[in-house]
């Protein structure tokens, strides 16, 4: 139920006086007429400008694994040998995996 902080503060006194069709009146008041929406229905129907990337190509250049660089054998990212956390059995692992 939302609160009204700016509205000012009634006594316990005052809250005990309060008649059953008072409260009534304001619980029906209270209510609200909106209906829910579903919002992944709504955002189906929101079309962005540019949005259709279908026939767009990515062109990266890839650089081959570098001297100072390693392969950890848990995530399978390449690494910077400071991130080097252990060697066991011939397998590096980095620090995050380690």
């Amino acid at each position: 139920m939302a609160t009204d902080y700016d509205a000012p503060r009634r006594d316990e006194v005052d809250l005990g006086e309060d008649s059953l069709e008072e409260l009534k009146a304001r619980r029906v008041d209270a209510q609200s007429a909106i209906v829910d929406v579903d919002e992944a229905e709504v955002a189906e129907s929101f079309e962005l400008p540019g949005a259709d990337l279908a026939d767009e190509e990515l062109t990266v250049k890839v650089l081959p694994m570098q001297a100072d660089e390693f392969r950890c054998s848990r995530c399978f990212l390449v690494h910077h040998r400071s991130q080097l956390a252990a060697e066991r059995n011939g397998e590096l692992i980095c620090r995050e995996c380690a």
